[in-house]
């Protein structure tokens, strides 16, 4: 069940889980969740996607700042070493679901998670906003042009 993708834009929909409390009751969560999880609809992200050896080196290094999130693919691992900014890191297995989700500060190296396919940045706090945890599945829908 590979999923091959090109180096791109898309959008990253995020459906409630079931289980949890959905956003943590911040009032600024893009998607206008209640807390009742996504529903059928979910969040939906703006997405860049990096599937090349050179946009996945890349990544966010150089920025100020986060719109939506970056899919890393192949990944099972990152680093902020020379970011200026914090993150949430999310590890997706090869079915795009939630294995981990971490917040990183700058000059971190993240742990290798074995089962994890792909991995998903976004700026410190997003992804909480989001209802993005483990367990939850994401899709990717990629937009052509």
């Amino acid at each position: 069940m590979g999923r091959r993708w090109r180096d791109g834009r898309g959008e990253l929909i995020v459906r409630g889980s079931g289980s949890g409390s959905g956003s943590n009751g911040s009032g600024s969560g893009r998607g206008g969740e209640d807390g009742g999880g996504g529903g059928a609809a979910g969040v939906r992200i703006p997405l860049e996607i990096a599937t090349s050896y050179r946009a996945r080196t890349r990544g966010l290094l150089g920025r100020d700042s986060v719109t939506g999130a970056l899919l890393l693919s192949p990944a099972s691992s990152v680093h902020t070493f020379r970011m200026r900014i914090p993150i949430d890191v999310a590890y997706l297995d090869r079915h795009l679901r939630v294995v981990a989700v971490r917040t990183m500060r700058p000059g971190r190296l993240g742990m290798p998670r074995p089962r994890a396919r792909h991995v998903l940045e976004a700026a410190a706090g997003a992804m909480d906003e989001w209802g993005l945890r483990e367990g939850v599945r994401v899709e990717v829908v990629v937009v052509e042009g």
